[in-house]
């Protein structure tokens, strides 16, 4: 039986592979599954049962109610082309400086996707604005090309990050069920706002990585950045387009770290306040409200249908034994957890380059994380380094998604092997952070007034 739900894991791989929806292919394969085990007696078809419940429970979930009002948040944002105004004034402020263009995109891209939080959108939007005017100034394919994609996935780490709330509700489930089979029914809890609070610092410190990396590739090799023509900086639009995006950033984050408000309340509050600075911005109607409505209504729709499907797979795979199998797996390695993450941390990266990290966060996590917090490994910690490494996958070649993301609006000029090279010095930055927090937990878990 636990032979099944491994090769069912793979069956649901190789389907997604041949190019059908997740959600349909994750629900049916474990469906098709499940009817044949209970047809040859091998599956105890009592365990669908539990299907309705789980459906429920999802519907009346309160922590993922945050992802339709984060989403809508991100679109409007993206509508009210706030990046558009603020890349043009960054440009002209440190352009002269030799890599100021790139450092400007990156700034930009990083305030984007505190923003948003939608990696697709920043890249695809970041492509369009800054990529043009990076090959028109000098800088070389690669450098753009990567910078640009790099930027983009900020918006996996830097909160609020739809990847960290669906991470943060489904390790907030793990951990509770990790305690309850130790014993501890009284478990302690860790919410969206917790991962939020410990991807802070590991954001800053990657948007800080990328800015040295470029102003030293500047210095050691000037040719692939040239330095901009003078331009004429606008400080009101500058500041408005600066400060504006900030205010609603703290006023999301500050409201959940302070305790004012969940991560739902806030998310209310940051769509409300992207209506207002669509609205100040003169971006503000029916049209564009309707728009960003329809496009919310999709990007949700197909979340729950995802989590639906991944819903239906766990409990089919428990019911083969697969969970016990993946305990016993990661329990009998040799060099306990800190073998059992790195294991873990290899498939997620690998899985990375055939799965969004929807389907990953959704299907792997599960299984793979009362395991992993049964060892004693804290949850926050786990789920800041779980994302750095789906961030890392987004861009790593030949199958990154951030890479297929910008080649769709790049032109045909740059080439696809400049954005594969483009990306590797960015990778290396990622790895050396995942490996700062792996040996230095706190850097993770040290703004947290109790770290588990």
């Amino acid at each position: 039986m636990s032979a099944l739900a491994i090769i069912m894991f793979f069956a649901v791989c190789a389907v997604l592979m041949a190019g059908y929806p997740v959600a349909f292919t994750l629900g049916g394969v474990a469906l098709g599954f499940a009817g044949l085990g209970a047809l040859f007696g091998v599956f105890d078809a009592s365990f669908l049962q539990a299907m309705p419940n789980r459906l429920f429970g999802i519907m009346e979930n309160q922590t993922l109610v945050a992802v339709p009002l984060f989403i809508f948040m991100g679109v409007m944002l993206e509508r009210a082309r706030i990046a558009e105004q603020l890349l043009d004034n960054m440009a002209a402020l440190f352009g002269q400086l030799r890599g100021g263009l790139g450092v400007s995109v990156v700034l930009v891209g990083a305030l984007l996707a505190a923003s948003t939080g939608i990696v697709g959108a920043t890249v695809v939007t970041m492509g369009l604005l800054a990529l043009p005017s990076l090959l028109k100034h000098g800088y070389s394919a690669r450098v753009a090309t990567g910078t640009i994609a790099a930027s983009g996935t900020l918006g996996q780490i830097i909160p609020p990050s739809i990847v960290l709330v669906l991470l943060g509700d489904v390790l907030s489930s793990a951990y509770q069920q990790a305690q309850l089979a130790q014993g501890v029914f009284s478990p302690k809890t860790v919410t969206v706002g917790d991962l939020f609070v410990g991807a802070l610092v590991p954001g800053v410190l990657l948007v800080a990585a990328y800015v040295a990396y470029l102003l030293i590739r500047a210095k050691l090799r000037p040719a692939d950045m040239l330095p901009a023509p003078a331009g004429n900086v606008h400080w009101r639009e500058l500041l408005v387009g600066l400060v504006a995006p900030l205010a609603l950033m703290l006023a999301v984050l500050g409201s959940i770290m302070l305790g004012i408000a969940t991560p739902t309340e806030a998310a209310a509050v940051g769509a409300v306040g992207a209506m207002l600075l669509a609205a100040l911005r003169g971006r503000l109607n029916l049209g564009a409200l309707r728009e960003t409505a329809e496009t919310t209504t999709r990007m949700t729709s197909m979340v729950f249908f995802v989590l639906i499907g991944a819903s239906i797979f766990s409990l089919v795979f428990r019911g083969y034994g697969g969970d016990e199998l993946v305990e016993s797996a990661l329990t009998n390695l040799p060099g306990g957890a800190g073998t059992a993450l790195v294991a873990v941390m290899l498939v997620m990266f690998v899985l990375g380059f055939v799965l969004d990290f929807i389907e990953i966060t959704f299907v792997v996590v599960p299984i793979v994380g009362p395991a992993l917090l049964m060892m004693g490994i804290d949850p926050v910690w786990l789920g800041v380094l779980m994302a750095l490494n789906l961030q890392t996958s987004f861009l790593t070649p030949p199958f990154g998604f951030s890479l297929f993301y910008l080649r769709g609006v790049a032109p045909d000029s740059v080439a696809t092997a400049d954005i594969y090279r483009g990306v590797v010095p960015f990778i290396v930055i990622q790895l050396a952070l995942i490996a700062a927090i792996a040996l230095w937990p706190g850097l993770a878990t040290g703004l947290l007034a109790n770290p588990s």
